[in-house]
């Protein structure tokens, strides 16, 4: 039996292509009863329009969005989206509904890896509320020295990196692993350090883009166009991001010790003597000040409380 058009099927808007919606629906739904047509799949992507009272309503769909659809068409895998579902999250840049996880990508080399950058994307991935990962790709291109030096650096601040290189097949199999284990995962960071090309490696049949490296400029030239999912799984979708240089970090001093995982666990267990302590220079403040991290939340609280936008992007 093919659904008809008062049964509803639920699926995922994995990406979105002019004026259409590309959702993703998985066929263990009681809807399809395992026609002969579909029997092979465990998935289908339709290319979806919109009913027109959601376009009245001015309800915004995006990537990431549960929805339900109407008026399946199995032949041309068409549909229409009748109503969506509320979202838990949602990211503005890059746009993404639902996600669960963020995992900031760079690399060790080609293009070398950037203290103030690395920061900037940990410190946007943080104010996310989402939890918060770092994956340092390309290590075949460094001794194993420099890879140590770089990881006690990175663990200091609070995050245990998924050390990878897909020239060597090093450490695939942990980070596919975890990929797995999240419901949507968001890659993201600058370009050229290799998202597209982890996405190509472990998604060898899907059609995804990987670009070569600007020799001029060191750095990467951006493959990827807009957000799409791919399925890692039943219940495991990634997507794929453009990459940008310089991530926009708005706000306010008192939240900004929170991105900061190293400094803001110093807070679990103690206190500072005033509610609204900014960890500068006020008596009684248990913020340990000798951490590296601190001098770089440091330059950041002066900054922000001089009016300066250090973060904006260029």
């Amino acid at each position: 039996m093919v659904p008809n058009d008062l049964e509803k099927i639920f699926g995922i808007v994995v990406a979105l292509k002019a004026n259409y919606l590309i959702v993703e629906v998985h066929l263990n739904q009681k809807s399809f009863a395992d026609p002969k047509t579909i029997r092979s799949k465990d998935s289908l992507r339709l290319l979806c329009t919109i009913r027109k009272r959601l376009l009245y309503r001015g309800v915004a769909i995006g990537v990431g969005d549960r929805v339900a659809i109407e008026a399946l068409e199995l032949k041309s895998l068409r549909a229409v989206v009748s109503d969506v579902e509320p979202r838990r999250s949602f990211l503005k840049r890059p746009p993404v509904a639902n996600a669960t996880d963020v995992f900031v990508v760079l690399s060790f080399e080609q293009p070398s890896f950037d203290f103030d950058q690395a920061s900037r994307f940990l410190l946007t991935a943080e104010q996310t509320g989402l939890s918060v990962h770092l994956i340092l790709n390309k290590s075949d291109l460094v001794s194993q020295r420099q890879i140590n030096t770089l990881v006690g650096k990175t663990t200091s601040w609070g995050y245990l990196p998924f050390v990878i290189s897909l020239k060597n097949n090093n450490g695939i199999d942990p980070l596919l692993t975890r990929l797995k284990s999240s419901n949507l995962s968001v890659l993201c960071g600058p370009s050229g350090v290799g998202k597209s090309s982890l996405l190509k490696y472990i998604l060898p049949d899907q059609p995804i883009v990987v670009g070569n490296l600007s020799r001029k400029l060191q750095k990467g030239k951006n493959t990827t166009r807009h957000v799409e999912l791919f399925s890692l799984g039943k219940s495991s979708l990634v997507a794929d991001t453009p990459g940008f240089n310089r991530p926009e970090l708005q706000v306010g001093p008192n939240e900004l010790l929170t991105l900061f995982p190293v400094l803001h666990s110093q807070l679990l267990d103690k206190q500072c003597k005033f509610r609204n302590c900014l960890h500068r220079d006020e008596p009684g403040c248990v913020v340990d000040k000798s951490s590296e991290r601190y001098h770089y939340y440091r330059e950041l609280i002066d900054e922000i409380i001089n009016f300066r936008h250090p973060f904006q992007g260029g």
